[in-house]
C-alpha cells in the first residue's frame, strides 16, 4: 500500500479519519501496520500491503490475531480499542462492543 493512498481512506463504518501505525515499510510502500479509527476505535490491519477494511461481520479475527500478537498487541475477539487506551500506546487490546 502506497503511503500516498492513506489520505484517501476513511473508516468504512463511520467515515471518520484513520490514524496510521506503520510496522514495516519498503520505501514508499507500507507492508505491515494498522489503522485506528479516530472515532469508533476500530482497528484495520495492513497485511502484505493490503488494508483489511471489511465490516466486522465479514472479518475473521482468528486470521488477524497472529499478526496482532506478532506486533505485541493484546487481543480479545473484537476489532476495537478499549476506551482507556491511548492511540499511541503500543500495548493495544481489543474489547467487546
Amino acid at each position: 500500500m502506497k503511503i500516498s493512498t492513506v489520505e484517501m481512506l476513511c473508516c468504512p463504518f463511520d467515515k471518520q479519519d484513520l490514524k496510521l501505525h506503520i510496522i514495516t515499510q519498503n520505501e514508499d510502500k507500507i507492508t505491515e501496520g494498522y489503522f485506528v479509527c479516530t472515532e469508533c476505535q476500530r482497528i484495520y490491519p495492513i497485511i502484505k500491503g493490503v488494508p483489511i477494511m471489511n465490516p466486522d461481520e465479514y472479518r475473521e479475527f482468528s486470521l488477524e490475531q497472529p499478526l496482532l500478537e506478532k506486533w505485541g498487541l493484546k487481543s480479545t475477539p473484537q476489532f476495537r480499542l478499549p476506551h482507556d487506551t491511548k492511540q499511541g500506546d503500543n500495548n493495544l487490546s481489543f474489547d467487546s462492543n
